[in-house]
């Protein structure tokens, strides 16, 4: 049997279309923080040694000599191979007369080799007296020093449990002032995380710092978390 025009139009009206009929779900989103400040137990530290000579070869023959030593010293300290590791090795040449202005063909005059080595160091107890001995063995490049933790996780889930926590308050706050009720969590998206406080000293100064005073003070783990909540009527 053929529809009629009238009644098509009608009966489109009593069943509207699926999309207009679903009315948009209330939400509310809000972001928590959280924070744990707690005792470092390592410290991870990166050392060099860099020379100058006129030949390339004689520049990176004093850096392997001096790289070999001061390994040696580390692990005479009690440092583990896996906590020993070459973060950077370079060669470059030293130029003369580079000056743009003065017209004369630069030349290379000699030679800069380096080699840098970090260093995880578990006993903080221990630390100045590595220092303190590994630059009397020629050890002249020191980018800092950052403290840590061997096992970050329990902190890390107190910061992530403080994030949550803050996260509800804030939820809580935001529906009792607008004067609606909150319903459950539809979603949890975390971001952030572990935040070392590093300290810097300057490689001058390692030349003449004695058995090196260090204080590790705290570290912090930081977290932060992105919760979605339903909005009851």
């Amino acid at each position: 049997m053929r529809m009629s025009p009238v009644f098509a139009v009608i009966l489109s009206l009593i069943l509207p279309l699926p999309a207009l009929a679903e009315a948009p779900v209330p939400t509310l989103t809000v972001t928590g923080q959280g924070r744990v400040a707690t005792a470092p137990d390592m410290a991870t530290i990166s050392l060099g040694v860099t020379a100058q000579a006129k030949a390339a070869a004689d520049a990176m023959a004093q850096v392997s000599t001096g790289t070999a030593d001061m390994i040696a010293a580390l692990k005479g300290a009690g440092i583990a191979s896996a906590d020993l590791q070459t973060s950077g090795l370079s060669l470059n040449p030293l130029w003369k007369n580079r000056s743009y202005n003065s017209g004369e063909t630069p030349q290379i005059d000699g030679f800069v080799a380096s080699n840098t080595v970090t260093v995880r160091v578990r006993d903080l107890a221990a630390l100045g007296g590595i220092l303190d001995k590994v630059v009397g063995l020629g050890a002249n490049t020191f980018s800092g020093l950052r403290f840590g933790l061997q096992q970050p996780e329990p902190a890390e889930d107190d910061a992530r449990r403080a994030a949550v926590a803050d996260a509800m308050r804030k939820a809580r706050l935001y529906a009792e002032a607008a004067g609606i009720e909150l319903g459950h969590v539809l979603s949890i998206s975390e971001s952030g995380g572990y935040a070392p406080q590093p300290l810097m000293l300057e490689a001058a100064a390692m030349r003449s710092m004695g058995d090196v005073p260090v204080e590790a003070g705290e570290v912090s783990v930081n977290a932060s978390v992105t919760m979605v909540f339903l909005l009851d009527d």
